[in-house]
C-alpha cells in the first residue's frame, strides 16, 4: 500500500484531507461535557393531581403508572415520589447503552393503557414523559424593581410566554419552574355550604358544566333549503375568564324559586394555582427556571443556546422583568476542557522541539506536524461514529496519544534518512526502499497496542463505560496513525526530504565525515566546490554521520581544507586534513 501512495501523493492528500474534514464536522456536533455519560439513561413521567395529598396521588395516580409499566427493554429499575403538592414524578432507570429515543417511545405507548385509569383532573392536566433525570443544567431567577410585580405575576409570565419557547431547545430535557402560574381559586365556606345542602361535588359538576366550551354550529350550512343565501358560524360563549363570570355560576335553584350561585358559597378570587414554592433574590420575590439536560446532549452547547434565547426574549420582559444565573454547571466543564487543550498543545509544541532537536531538520519535523493532527481530527470523527463525547477522558487518551501517534510518523522519516545516507538514493527511491523494510514493523506496533487497549473496552458496568470511551480514543488514534504512516507520511518523505550529496564509497558516512573528496591519502587533492557551500555541506553531513558538530564549524567562511579545528574522532579526515594544513 506505500508504494502505491508514494507513486500518487496527491491521492494521500485528499484522503488526508477527507478525514480531517470528518473530524472538523464532528467537532461541531459531539456532546462536550466533563466525564461520559457514566449514570444510566432515564426517561422520567411527570403528573399532577391539583389539591390532592400525598397519599392520594400515590394510591390514584402513582400505583397507577407502575403498576402499567412492564415489559419495558432494558428496564433496571424504576423510582416513584408523590408530594402534597399533588405532584407524582416516576423516574424509569434502563441499562447503560439503551437507546434513550426507544425508551420514551415504549413508556409512552405504555402509558396510553393508563390514560383510562387516571383521574380527570389528572388527565385535564396532562402527562408529560421526557427523556433526562433530575438534575439542573443551570438555573434562574426572574425578579422585577417593581415592588407591584409579585411573585405570582413573574411565574405566571414565565409559564405563559417563556418555558416553551425554551423547551423547543434541541438538548432540553424538562424545564421546571420555580413558580406559580395565575389561577381562579375558589374558597368554599362549609358552613354556607351547608345551609344550602351541596356538597363539593355539586360546585366540581356545576363548574364542569357551565364552564365549557361549546360548538354551536352553523346556519345555513348544507343541506340548505333552496335559495338558500346566508351560512353563519354560530359563536357560543366560551370558557368562564372573569372572577364575576365564576360567582354568578348557578348551583341549584331554592323551592321559592332564587338561585344559589357560587358567590353565595364561596369565595372566588384570581390568585396563585399553588403556593408550594417561594422564590427571592436579594429580598425581592421572583420565580426561577431550572432547565434539566436532555441525555446525550451537549451541556456547553445548551447552556449557550439557552442563554441566547434569554438575551431575545429580555426586551420584551415587561414590568422590568430581569434573569440571573443562579447556578451553572458547565464553567467546570469549559475550564476542564480547556485545561486539557493547553496540554494538548504543549504536547504537541513538545514533540515538534524534540524532534527537530534530534532530527537537526526542519522539513523533518514538519513531516510529523503534518500527520499528527490529521489523525488527532481522524479520532474526533471515530467518536462521532461512535457516539462518544469530548471529556476528561477521551481528550486525556489523544494527549497519551500523541507520543505513540509521533512514534509511527518518526519510525518512517529516520529510516529514510538512514536509507538515503547509507546507500545514496534519492528521496523516492529511498522512501520505496525504507517502507519495504518496515511496513511489516508498523502493522506489528499496532497490532500490539491494540492488544493492550481493546480488552479495555469490554469492562461491564459503570468502569466499563469509562474505560470503553478511554480504549477506544487511543486505539481509533492507533489504527489511523497506522494507516497515515502507510499511506501520508511516505508520500511526504518522497516529496519533501532532500537528497544526500553524492559521494564515493570510501568516504560515506562509516569511513569518516560525509562528502570528502577522493584523492591521496596527502590530502593534497583540492575541493572544487565554493567555500561557503562546501562548510555547510560538511557541518550538515557531519551531524547527521554522528561526527563531532566542530568538524567544520557553520560559521566558518573557509573551506575544509583550511579549517584550523581538527575532530577528535580518529576515523574523522578532518583530522588529517587539519594536521597537513
Amino acid at each position: 500500500m506505500a508504494q502505491f501512495f508514494i507513486s500518487r501523493p496527491v491521492f494521500a492528500w485528499v484522503i488526508a484531507i477527507l478525514i480531517m474534514l470528518a473530524g472538523a464536522f464532528s467537532i461541531a456536533t459531539l456532546p462536550l461535557e466533563m466525564y461520559p455519560e457514566i449514570a444510566p439513561p432515564r426517561v422520567t413521567i411527570n403528573t399532577t393531581y391539583t389539591g390532592a395529598s400525598a397519599e392520594t396521588v400515590e394510591n390514584s395516580v402513582t400505583q397507577i403508572i407502575e403498576q402499567q409499566l412492564k415489559g419495558l427493554d432494558n428496564l433496571l429499575y424504576m423510582q416513584s415520589t408523590s408530594d402534597s403538592a399533588g405532584r407524582s414524578r416516576t423516574t424509569l432507570t434502563f441499562a447503560p447503552g439503551a437507546n434513550i429515543d426507544v425508551a420514551q417511545v415504549q413508556a409512552q405507548n405504555k402509558m396510553q393503557g393508563a390514560m383510562n385509569r387516571l383521574p380527570d383532573a389528572v388527565k385535564s392536566r396532562g402527562l408529560f414523559i421526557n427523556k433526562g433525570g433530575q438534575d439542573f443544567l443551570v438555573t434562574y431567577v426572574f425578579t422585577s424593581p417593581d415592588p407591584n410585580v409579585t411573585q405570582v405575576t413573574i411565574g405566571d409570565y414565565l409559564n405563559s410566554n417563556v418555558v416553551d419557547v425554551l423547551a423547543r431547545i434541541d438538548g432540553v430535557g424538562d424545564i421546571f419552574v420555580f413558580g406559580t402560574p395565575y389561577a381562579m381559586r375558589i374558597w368554599m365556606n362549609p358552613a354556607l355550604m351547608e345551609k344550602y345542602a351541596l356538597m363539593p361535588s355539586d360546585l366540581v359538576a356545576a363548574l364542569n358544566a357551565q364552564n365549557a366550551q361549546v360548538s354551536a354550529g352553523q346556519l345555513g350550512a348544507l343541506p340548505a333549503v333552496k335559495d338558500q343565501m346566508l351560512n353563519a358560524t354560530v359563536t357560543a360563549g366560551t370558557k368562564l375568564q372573569t372572577v364575576q363570570q365564576f360567582e354568578d355560576i348557578v348551583l341549584k335553584a331554592l323551592p321559592d324559586g332564587s338561585l344559589v350561585t357560587m358567590a353565595d358559597v364561596a369565595r372566588v378570587a384570581l390568585e396563585a394555582d399553588n403556593y408550594t414554592v417561594r422564590s427571592v433574590l436579594d429580598g425581592q420575590p421572583g420565580a426561577g427556571l431550572g432547565i434539566i439536560l436532555a441525555d446525550g446532549a451537549n451541556a456547553t452547547k445548551v447552556a449557550d443556546d439557552v442563554a441566547k434565547k434569554l438575551a431575545e426574549l429580555a426586551p420584551y420582559f415587561p414590568d422590568g422583568i430581569t434573569g440571573f444565573v443562579s447556578s451553572d454547571s458547565t464553567p467546570f466543564v469549559r475550564a476542564s476542557i480547556k485545561e486539557v487543550v493547553k496540554t494538548l498543545a504543549e504536547a504537541m509544541l513538545l514533540v515538534a522541539l524534540m524532534m527537530f532537536v534530534f532530527l537537526q531538520n526542519w522539513r523533518a519535523t514538519f513531516i510529523p506536524m503534518i500527520s499528527v493532527p490529521v489523525v488527532l481530527l481522524g479520532t474526533l470523527g471515530a467518536l462521532n461514529a461512535m457516539g462518544y463525547s469530548i471529556n476528561m477522558l477521551t481528550m486525556f487518551a489523544m494527549v497519551l496519544a500523541i507520543g505513540l501517534l509521533v512514534d509511527d510518523a518518526t519510525v518512517v522519516i529516520e529510516n529514510v534518512e538512514r536509507v538515503m545516507n547509507e546507500q545514496g538514493l534519492s528521496p523516492k527511491e529511498a522512501t520505496r526502499e525504507s517502507m519495504r523494510e518496515i511496513t511489516p514493523a508498523l502493522i506489528g506496533i499496532g497490532l500490539t497496542l491494540a492488544a493492550v487497549f481493546v480488552p479495555m473496552a469490554f469492562f461491564p458496568g459503570s468502569v466499563g463505560v469509562i474505560y470503553r470511551q478511554f480504549s477506544i480514543t487511543i486505539v481509533a488514534a492507533m489504527g489511523l496513525s497506522v494507516f497515515i504512516a502507510l499511506t501520508l507520511t511516505p508520500a511526504l518523505c518522497a516529496s519533501l526530504l532532500k537528497p544526500w550529496r553524492t559521494a564515493s564509497p570510501a568516504t560515506r558516512p562509516g569511513a569518516g565525515c560525509w562528502a570528502w573528496p577522493t584523492g591521496s591519502s596527502s590530502g593534497s587533492t583540492a575541493i572544487s566546490t565554493p567555500a561557503p557551500t562546501a562548510t555547510r555541506a560538511v557541518w550538515r553531513a557531519c551531524s547527521s554521520a554522528r561526527c563531532a558538530r566542530w568538524c567544520c564549524l557553520p560559521w566558518c567562511s573557509r573551506p575544509w581544507h583550511g579549517c584550523s579545528i581538527a575532530c577528535p574522532r580518529p576515523s574523522c579526515p578532518m583530522k588529517t586534513r587539519a594536521s597537513s594544513a
